[in-house]
């Protein structure tokens, strides 16, 4: 069935519908990553950029990891109602390993190294 044509919705409703999704800014903040790197001026930026976020995202997942080891019995940061304590550390967890990676002083290297083996593959 084509909603377009339907009668129960009116014209006005679908074409903000449309003008919504057309301009809409990003989709999620994975799309959000990706204009970042693609709104870079040169392929070395746009690789050193992949390069960082790539190093964060190892970072953010060995963080997760080693979440996974700590005693889940006592109470945690708000009470025994897990489920809030466990969206705040993916978003706690994703923001220290982006800062990690971006921070000369405290980046494991990855991304150093990862750009340095691609570089030559890049304009």
């Amino acid at each position: 069935m084509d909603i377009t044509n339907s009668t129960d919705i009116q014209s006005g409703t679908i074409d903000l519908i449309k003008h919504g999704l057309n301009h809409a800014r990003t989709v999620n903040a994975d799309q959000e990553l990706y204009n970042q790197i693609k709104g870079a001026k040169t392929e070395k930026e746009q690789l050193k950029k992949a390069a960082t976020e790539f190093e964060s995202i190892f970072i953010t997942k060995m963080l997760q990891e080693m979440d996974k080891t700590v005693d889940k019995e006592k109470d945690g940061l708000f009470g025994n109602d897990n489920k809030y304590e466990e969206a705040f550390k993916g978003i706690m967890f994703q923001q220290i390993g982006r800062d990690l990676a971006n921070n000369p002083r405290t980046s494991f290297g990855f991304a150093d190294q990862i750009y340095r083996q691609m570089e030559k593959f890049v304009g």
